[in-house]
């Protein structure tokens, strides 16, 4: 046996061994049937525009949140269309993993301190496992901190809270469109008339559709069910655009509401887009990653 006859048969007797074992690793895999797709980035952000998203910051990062609202379009030049005005809030989100988030703010309107928590409970996904929605729960306390109207009488701090429990429901249809539902319950602890609501209760709608790679347009609009704060303010709608530039998203919105957050937008609105009660506003996202990913 020559030398290139001992190699071929060296050679052989390591492939044949790689080959089998390469055979079984396909076999194995194939036995395995179809993996579990979870849905991502069904929204930008933690917002469709003005109300909570499913979406949360992922594990690990935190997300610093500017929403500015100016005022009143129909206010003319005087007050250069409502560039003059302005209402504002500063937050903070944070994730502790995929199902678990939370966050705090501070705005001016009402000066109110707000805290939310988000819960992750059934995540959109195909193949293995298929459910058709992201369902998040999201609760949050806000309190009121303007100086109390009469402060000669006896006033209590748990007339400063008020509540919202949102049940967030949303499907990514393509990379295109997705919707969300949001059926909602707001509790104010002090409410200014005997015969007004405690209890409010309101459906939320929103949703994206994809323009560019970088860039979605937004809708959200709550519909107040039927009673005394229905009676005397009106559903809120927003409208406006995405726009992704790295580790920032702008959103600039329409919207005919001038309170921010869920405590004020969904029971609040005083605006009318029929008489011209528009605010321009914006929110600014920047995330920072504060505990790296494990590879």
């Amino acid at each position: 046996m020559n030398s290139l006859q001992r190699f071929l048969l060296f050679f052989g007797a390591l492939i044949v061994p790689l080959s089998l074992s390469s055979q079984e690793d396909l076999m194995s895999l194939l036995d395995e049937g179809p993996q579990t797709e979870y849905a991502y980035g069904t929204f930008k952000t933690t917002r469709v525009v003005l109300n909570h998203s499913v979406q949360a910051p992922a594990p690990g990062e935190m997300v610093f949140i500017i929403s500015h609202h100016f005022g009143r379009i129909n206010e003319g030049a005087y007050n250069f269309w409502g560039l003059d005005a302005a209402t504002i809030r500063l937050g903070l989100e944070y994730s502790l993993n995929d199902f678990v988030s939370f966050g705090i703010g501070r705005g001016t309107w009402k000066k109110m301190f707000d805290g939310h928590l988000k819960l992750k409970l059934l995540r959109q996904s195909s193949g293995k496992r298929v459910m058709p929605v992201t369902v998040s729960y999201f609760s949050s306390l806000g309190i009121n901190s303007l100086h109390w109207q009469y402060p000669e009488r006896e006033n209590y701090f748990t007339s400063r809270l008020s509540y919202v429990h949102q049940l967030l429901v949303a499907r990514k249809f393509n990379e295109t469109l997705s919707l969300q539902i949001s059926p909602t319950l707001v509790h104010r602890n002090l409410v200014v008339a005997k015969d007004d609501q405690n209890d409010v209760f309101a459906v939320g709608f929103g949703g994206r559709v994809k323009l560019a790679r970088r860039t979605t347009f937004n809708v959200d609009y709550f519909y107040l069910l039927p009673g005394k704060t229905a009676d005397n303010f009106n559903n809120s709608l927003s409208i406006g655009f995405d726009i992704e530039t790295g580790g920032h998203v702008f959103q600039l919105f329409f919207t005919n509401s001038n309170p921010i957050t869920e405590h004020g937008f969904i029971t609040e609105t005083t605006g009318r887009w029929d008489k011209g009660d528009i605010f321009f506003g914006f929110n600014i996202t920047r995330t920072f990653t504060l505990v790296k990913p494990k590879l």
